[in-house]
């Protein structure tokens, strides 16, 4: 069976960039590290993060180092009660790819998982943010970095500080400052929830 119709994320790839990234990913010679934001309120969604955490670690040059606990949150920027809860996540990678590659592979799970950009915080089955890469700081629109709005969401911040407590926000200061200063209002966390890391 043709494996490009049965996994919609997979996208050919001239040989020679397959070997130079199996190559790297057998050594993760020069791996960055990355923290990447999870969330998910349509249908199964702890099933839907936890087919998104295997999706990532399926991706060569990448591993999946830390999972955090899950979180229920309210929908942001919108009117309370008219969305369903969110469950939200964060995952730290060790990573080979480029950021701009990193984003390509968020947006094919999105989109594996029928995700569909209608309206602005619109309800969604899942949506894969690029939360930190490395120290790196960019101004650049089409992946701001760190994300531009992380420091001050505690849906981000709860997680990741709970798989990294000396974790550092580029530019921003230490997570657990900055989650002091948010505050979990809102942010439930829900230890009857588990997500595994990839064998």
């Amino acid at each position: 069976m043709n494996r490009t119709q049965s996994d919609p994320t997979v996208q050919p790839v001239p040989a020679s960039v397959v070997e130079q990234v199996d190559a790297a990913d057998s050594t993760l010679s020069n791996p960055k590290w990355a923290v990447i934001s999870l969330g998910s309120n349509l249908g199964n969604r702890l099933e839907t993060l936890q087919g998104a955490i295997d999706a990532l670690e399926d991706t060569p040059g990448l591993r999946v180092k830390a999972v955090s606990p899950v979180y229920e949150t309210e929908p942001w920027g919108v009117d309370p009660g008219s969305q369903p809860s969110y469950f939200n996540a964060v995952v730290v990678i060790r990573t080979t790819l480029p950021p701009a590659s990193l984003l390509e592979r968020g947006q094919a799970i999105e989109e594996a998982f029928d995700r569909v950009r209608e309206e602005r915080w619109g309800p969604r089955t899942i949506d894969v943010d690029i939360v930190a890469y490395a120290d790196v700081v960019s101004e650049d629109p089409l992946l701001t970095l760190p994300h531009p709005r992380a420091h001050e969401r505690a849906f981000v911040l709860a997680p990741w500080h709970d798989v990294d407590p000396e974790a550092q926000l580029p530019g921003r200061g230490p997570v657990a400052d900055l989650l002091t200063g948010v505050g979990a209002h809102g942010v439930l966390a829900r230890p009857d929830l588990e997500l595994r890391l990839p064998e």
